[in-house]
């Protein structure tokens, strides 16, 4: 059985890009040169990223992004989603979305998003957590087209359901 193109091409990136970087640091030791760091660390990141997309493709692997401005919350809940299996990572603030990111935002950082990442998670159709209940924070996450709307202090049992729910809407 033939891999899909959409791995068979992650995985030709991924490879590329790692010949590139042991290219660097051959040319590097022969030269007698230090090697550029600043990039070989850049396309080594640049690797992990296309890594995350061979395994979401061949393995199913769901990546969660928890933006919550209590950062440790936003680690605890990470690490509680890595337990269930995720592949999960967390910020205090927002950050570019990576490609199939599940995005589980806190409520309470929407004021200070400009508009070009209000755009970005209207688009990543995110699971929004937040302490309020009140009908103006549900109008709030129905604008960002929240696919889901949990109030702290949520059960990683719960968030695990809305991140499969998300996941389900994504599947053809």
């Amino acid at each position: 059985m033939s891999p899909s193109p959409e791995l068979a091409a992650a995985l030709h990136r991924l490879r590329s890009t790692l010949a590139r970087v042991k290219a660097e640091l051959e040319l590097s030791q022969e030269d007698g040169a230090a090697p550029p760091v600043r990039r070989l660390l850049g396309d080594l990141d640049d690797a992990v990223d296309m890594l995350r997309d061979v395994e979401r493709i061949a393995l199913g692997l769901v990546t969660v992004l928890v933006i919550d401005d209590d950062a440790r919350l936003g680690e605890l809940t990470a690490r509680g989603l890595r337990r269930l299996g995720f592949d999960s990572d967390s910020t205090d603030a927002f950050r570019e979305l990576r490609r199939g990111e599940v995005v589980v935002f806190d409520l309470g950082l929407y004021a200070g998003l400009d508009e070009g990442a209000r755009s970005s998670l209207r688009a990543a159709r995110p699971i929004v957590v937040t302490g309020a209940t009140d009908p103006g924070s549900r109008a709030l996450a129905m604008s960002l087209n929240a696919s889901d709307y949990l109030v702290k202090p949520i059960e990683m049992e719960e968030l695990a359901a809305a991140i499969s729910r998300r996941m389900a809407e994504k599947s053809p």
